[in-house]
């Protein structure tokens, strides 16, 4: 079925009908597009075009549709319409008989489109959220199994101070309830209603479009005709969101493929989450982290895809605008799939406390601290920088850890040292003890932290607007 044809004399090829046709893609919008259909079906009884009969005949064929559908996830197999819409208009011209030709009045499949996809996006924006939510409670699950366990925090990926286990964990809470924050305000930006736009110009008819809004659940109707044709920024705006996201799971998932191995040891991943050899029989693979790392530059790519496709158009609607939803389906299933992932094996994780406080310990992730002390107690913090660099430097030639300097041994070292009881630094809790600042890793604050991080979370799983 077309709804197009009586300028031309003959039909699509056979090569172009294949190549057009979007139904292998877009059939994930057929919910959508029933939803949508009936709402102007009421719209179309409001404007005088629909009589209540005919609304109520219409509106029913659209619910079986939707319902046969659900039921049965071959009712699209086999059929050669050119996409999605079509074929609802199909099957309603089946079950509804004539009345369904008046479906069309006043819509463009322009907007049509517009709104299929945005009532699709909202509903893909909440499934994001819930699945950070998901995430994020998991990872608060594994702080707050270890509440003191004591880890070197890096850059450039060497040593450098020490933190609590909690408060690393928290890193990743405080990125992916950004990540939130972005999909929330994708949704708000996609929950604009499209229809009576018409294809470039406003429709033709007295439509109410705030009625149909609201009967949608739209906060707004759109402004221009023109701009809504072609809009793709709520598009933009959830790979964005997802890109990032996706972004900050593939850094989860570098961290903890380090700390899982055996240089690193700190923890240990399930046997559900890792995977074997087929020549070495004593591997045991963090592939589910490394597929989350090698599906973030898909999810990346798609968001790059759709910029380039977009940045060439001109106003209003082209064909092109058709290849951003394998680009957008492609994400969210990444998106979704990536996100159950790293909840599963976050709920996996068994961390070896005694190690990286080993590592800690060891190391000079105290030599901050010190120098800090000696600046709280009025050595000018430029003299205290270089005075602990040649203790550590020092160290190494003695080979000392910093637990090996005594009082005296200190005082012998450099006369600032001398009665201050810096030998209590040697500890890195103890460094931590004096970082009791909100963002800090003080035990206490960290506590804090964790219990609104737990509040915060109640309120990110609330229904969005």
């Amino acid at each position: 079925m077309k709804l197009w044809g009586g300028r031309f004399e003959s039909g699509p090829s056979e090569v172009f009908a294949r190549f057009s046709g979007s139904l292998v893609f877009d059939r994930r919008l057929l919910e959508a597009d029933v939803v949508g259909s009936q709402a102007f079906a009421r719209a179309l009884e409001r404007a005088g075009i629909l009589s209540p009969e005919e609304r109520a005949v219409v509106v029913e064929a659209l619910e079986t549709i939707r319902r046969d559908a659900a039921a049965d996830p071959d009712l699209l197999a086999g059929a050669e319409d050119e996409d999605v819409h079509t074929f609802v208009i199909r099957l309603l011209g089946e079950r509804a008989g004539a009345v369904a030709g008046k479906i069309h009045t006043g819509r463009s499949r322009n907007e049509q489109v517009s709104l299929d996809a945005r009532l699709w996006l909202r509903g893909a924006c909440d499934q994001a959220r819930a699945g950070l939510a998901a995430l994020m409670s998991a990872l608060l699950d594994l702080a707050e199994r270890y509440p003191a366990a004591v880890i070197p925090g890096y850059t450039h990926l060497r040593r450098a101070q020490a933190v609590l286990w909690p408060h690393y964990l928290l890193a990743y809470f405080e990125m992916l309830a950004r990540d939130g924050e972005r999909f929330a305000e994708a949704r708000r930006r996609a929950n604009v209603l499209p229809l009576g736009s018409g294809a470039l110009a406003g429709s033709g008819f007295p439509f109410d479009r705030e009625a149909i809004a609201a009967d949608l659940g739209f906060a707004a109707v759109s402004a221009n005709s023109m701009d809504v044709s072609a809009d793709r920024d709520f598009v933009l705006d959830y790979l964005y969101a997802a890109s990032t996201t996706m972004l900050h799971l593939s850094r989860l998932a570098e961290d903890w493929i380090l700390y899982s191995s055996e240089e690193f040891g700190w923890l240990e991943l399930g046997d559900g989450v890792t995977s074997g050899s087929s020549l070495m029989p004593q591997k045991k693979n963090p592939d589910s982290l490394e597929l989350i790392r090698g599906k973030a530059g898909r999810v990346i790519g798609e968001l790059t895809a759709m910029l380039v496709m977009l940045k060439g158009l001109p106003t209003t609607y082209n064909r092109d605008l058709q290849e951003g939803w394998p680009a957008l389906f492609n994400a969210a299933d990444q998106l979704h799939g990536s996100l159950e992932m790293a909840r599963v094996v976050a709920e996996s994780v068994v961390l070896r406390p005694e190690t990286p406080r080993a590592a800690a310990e060891t190391s000079w992730v105290v030599a901050t601290d010190l120098a800090e002390a000696l600046a709280r107690a009025g050595t000018p913090f430029h003299r205290a920088h270089q005075l602990v660099g040649s203790l550590v430097l020092e160290s190494l030639k003695r080979g000392w850890r910093p637990a090996d300097w005594t009082e005296a041994a200190l005082a012998e070292f450099a006369p600032e040292f001398a009665g201050g009881g810096y030998a209590r630094f040697m500890n890195p809790e103890e460094g931590m003890r004096s970082r009791e600042i909100p963002g800090g890793t003080g035990p206490e604050h960290v506590r804090q932290a964790l219990a609104e991080a737990r509040a915060r979370l109640q309120t990110m799983t609330a229904p969005s607007p």
